[in-house]
């Protein structure tokens, strides 16, 4: 219950900012809603004592950092800024030779929309979630 008094404030923060951030975007939360929305998340699975779970819900952002190991160790070159390329006669995204999660996912489902590309990692994110929440509900009584 501690963990769910936490999150509230999180959800909030979360879904007021959506509506100004969904296509197209009118604010940029930058590091100050990341470090916030990471550091309350990651008291929440402490304090909780689902950390398992929560590294679950992470798995986007592993894969990302798994993903890019190469540019961010410098093996590659790595840019300044690794967004996809963005053809403003068709309004579509295309993947670039950065190793991201964005641009792996336009490698692999096409060049997208903003919007579309945007629903799709949202999507992954969600699948990740639910698959985090349904192997905690599935391991209660034998793990932990």
């Amino acid at each position: 219950m501690f963990s769910a008094y936490l999150m509230l404030p999180l959800s909030a923060a979360t879904l007021g900012l959506l509506t100004y951030n969904w296509y197209p975007s009118q604010v940029f939360v930058g590091d100050t809603f990341t470090y916030f929305a990471g550091m309350t998340l990651s008291v929440a699975g402490i304090l909780g004592h689902f950390s398992e779970t929560l590294l679950l819900f992470f798995v986007p952002q592993i894969i990302n950092f798994i993903y890019s190991v190469p540019q961010l160790f410098k093996w590659k070159p790595c840019p300044r800024h690794r967004q996809p390329r963005n053809d403003p006669s068709s309004g579509l995204l295309y993947a670039t030779d950065n190793m991201n999660l964005v641009n792996l996912f336009l490698r692999v489902f096409g060049p997208k929309t903003e919007m579309m590309l945007c629903i799709l990692i949202l999507g992954f994110q969600i699948l990740c979630c639910a698959f985090g929440f349904g192997l905690r509900f599935a391991l209660s009584g034998i793990y932990k």
